[in-house]
C-alpha cells in the first residue's frame, strides 16, 4: 500500500484552491439543510479507508430523522427530502468529502469508500481496493456502475488499483466532472441509498434465481 507523492500532490492543488472557491457554495448549502432539516448540517458515517482503516466520511445531510410508531427509521427513500434529491443529483452533498482529502483520508480518485462491515464479505482479490485511498469518484462510477452488479463494480475498482496513475486520475476526474454538468445522477436508479453488498456468493445465487 504505497500513495506517490504525485497523487497526493495532485490532490492538494486541485483541493486547497476548490475548497476556497467553493467556500459560498458551502455556506449556502448549509444554510438550506439547517433551514430544511435541522441538525446536524453534516452526515457523519464511518467507512473503510485505505488498508480497511475506519475514517469518517463527511457528506451534507439529505434525509430526515423520521421515524414510525416503534421508534425504528423510515425507509431511506421516505426520509429523503426534495432538496435532498437535488443535492445528491448534482453531486453537491459530496463536497464536504473534500475535506476528507485535505486530511489525507481519501484522493480525489480512486475507489468509493464503502461501509465498515463489507470488510468480511470481500473475497481477497475484491479486498485489494483498499490498496489505495478511496476517492471521490473512481473508475467505477465513470463507467455507469449503477448498470453493474457488485462484482463487477469491484472488478473495476481492483482494475484501477493495478493500473493508477496521474493521468488516468486526471481523465476519471474530467469525466466526471462532464457527467456532473449533465446532470448524471451517481447513485443507483430506483434506490435512495446503493443496494447493499451482501458478498459475491450472494449475488450470484441471486442472478442464478433470476435466470
Amino acid at each position: 500500500m504505497y500513495q506517490h507523492p504525485a497523487k497526493r500532490l495532485l490532490d492538494l492543488v486541485i483541493t486547497i484552491p476548490a475548497l476556497i472557491a467553493l467556500a459560498p457554495v458551502f455556506a449556502i448549502v448549509a444554510l438550506l439543510v439547517r433551514l430544511r432539516l435541522g441538525a446536524p448540517v453534516i452526515f457523519r458515517q464511518p467507512r473503510a479507508g485505505l488498508g480497511g482503516q475506519p475514517f469518517l466520511l463527511l457528506k451534507f445531510r439529505t434525509m430526515t430523522d423520521a421515524r414510525d410508531a416503534r421508534g425504528a427509521l423510515l425507509p431511506d427513500e421516505q426520509r429523503l427530502t426534495s432538496l435532498g434529491r437535488f443535492l445528491r443529483s448534482t453531486s453537491l452533498d459530496e463536497l464536504p468529502e473534500l475535506v476528507n482529502v485535505l486530511r489525507g483520508e481519501m484522493s480525489l480518485v480512486g475507489p468509493r469508500p464503502l461501509l465498515l462491515h463489507y470488510l468480511c464479505r470481500y473475497t481477497p482479490e475484491q479486498m485489494r481496493r483498499h490498496d489505495v485511498l478511496p476517492g471521490l469518484t473512481g473508475w467505477a462510477q465513470i463507467h455507469d456502475d449503477n448498470a453493474f452488479g457488485w462484482d463487477q463494480r469491484l472488478a473495476l475498482d481492483v482494475w484501477y488499483v493495478d493500473h493508477q496513475s496521474v493521468w488516468l486520475d486526471l481523465r476519471i476526474a474530467a469525466i466526471t466532472v462532464w457527467n456532473v454538468l449533465m446532470g448524471e445522477e451517481i447513485s443507483q436508479a430506483g434506490h435512495a441509498t446503493a443496494e447493499e453488498f451482501k458478498g459475491s456468493w450472494a449475488e450470484s445465487r441471486a442472478m442464478e434465481e433470476m435466470a
